[in-house]
Order: C-alpha cells, then structure tokens, then sequence
C-alpha cells in the first residue's frame, strides 16, 4: 500500500495548484491534467487525504529490462549460484530469454485488468530470474526466485512517478513426480512463472497493499543473497 500511496500523492501533487477544476481522465490525458481520479469525489484538501486515493492505471506500454551484469549459470546442481538459472527453453542468450518470459506475463497480467484512468509506461527490471535445476526440478523441489524493480512513468515525457519499488515474487516449484505429473499436463516451470507474474502485476497494479511475497522458509532466504 504505501507505494500506491506514494505514486498516488506522486501524481496528485503535481496538480494541487489547479483543483479547482476537474477533467475527465482519457487514455490520452497526461498526469498533469489528472486533478482526481474519480471525477464524482470532492478534491482531496491535503496531501494526506490525497494519498487515500490510490490510482487506477491504463498501461500504455511494457518495458522489462535484463542487465547483462546478471550472472547466468548452467550448472546442474540442487542450488546453483548466479542471478539467472533456467533451462525450459533450448541453450541460448539466457537474459533474451528471461526478458521474454517477463515481458509476455506481465502482458497478460495487465490485458486482464479494466482500463484504469491513469495512463503509465510500466518500466522493469529484473534482478533475479532462479528456476529450478534440473537436478532440483526432478527430485527435491525448490524455489522459483523471480524478482524485480518497477517504475511507474508518464508515457509521454518518461518521467518517473516515484523511485522503483522492488518486488519479490518468489513461489515454489514442483519437484519430483509432482513436476512430472504437471509437465504431462502442460503445466511447465514457463507455464507456472507466466501466470504468477500475471497475478503478481495485476496485485501490484490495483491491490491496495500491493502483493504480498509468501515466507518460502531457508530456500527463500538463500534466494534473498
């Protein structure tokens, strides 16, 4: 919640100067024309009661970033170091293929959602992308480590809403017969990480607290190094 809040009073701020009157949010309006966001409600008298107000988003565009100073690694072990292990896709740029994945689900998170009022460019960065080994993936189980920095951004002048907000969308991977039983279904470590993403921009986007990361215990923290 409190990063809503701060892109919230982020955006209302630049606009205090002229509340007295109130346009009608479009897909093509730009933040300084956005004096609320709910045309029906009274103009919030402070920064505070404007923070209440927490935005509804139209994602214009979806920019997902993979530094090549991220660490690849495709060593078959139960927990391999690097910042990016995976290995569902055919040996190839690593970070080409963590950018797709990224990219396509929170594609999908955001074409679920209602349009909201605000028009914004979703600006991400990923800093962690840790599937499952195989060694791991068909024995033990482990931990899918997806994490990431977000920045909101006025679509037309690029200028941040806020400083990025890191988000950790951790969960964990089948393994053993269970990771069999799924891929014979369709239900791949791709499949599984596309809809969690999915649903995690969709909570990022319109949940008031945002979501939620889920205690993964020992494996999780060893992920958080």
């Amino acid at each position: 919640m409190i990063f809503r809040k701060f892109i919230a009073a982020t955006i209302l701020g630049v606009t205090v100067s002229g509340c007295a009157s109130i346009e009608t949010a479009t897909r093509g309006a730009t933040m300084d024309t956005v004096a609320s966001l709910n045309q029906m409600a009274p103009v919030p008298e402070t920064q505070a009661e404007a923070a209440q107000e927490l935005p509804s988003y139209d994602v214009t565009d979806i920019r997902v970033s993979v530094p090549k100073s991220l660490k690849v690694s495709e060593a078959n072990r139960f927990y391999p170091g690097g910042d990016i292990v995976w290995r569902e896709d055919a040996p190839g740029d690593r970070h080409a293929q963590v950018q797709a994945i990224v990219e396509n689900a929170l594609r999908q998170g955001v074409e679920r959602m209602e349009r909201g009022a605000v028009p914004v460019l979703l600006d991400v960065e990923v800093t962690r992308f840790h599937a499952l080994s195989e060694k791991t993936r068909y024995s033990v189980g482990g931990v899918h480590a997806i994490q990431f920095n977000i920045v909101l951004r006025n679509p037309e002048t690029g200028v941040a809403y806020g400083p990025p907000h890191f988000v950790k969308a951790d969960f964990r991977g089948f393994g053993g017969q269970t990771a069999i039983a799924a891929e014979a279904r369709g239900i791949t470590q791709k499949y599984r990480i596309t809809e969690r993403l999915a649903h995690v921009i969709q909570a990022e986007l319109s949940g008031e607290g945002g979501y939620q990361a889920t205690n993964l215990g020992f494996i999780g923290a060893l992920n958080q190094l």
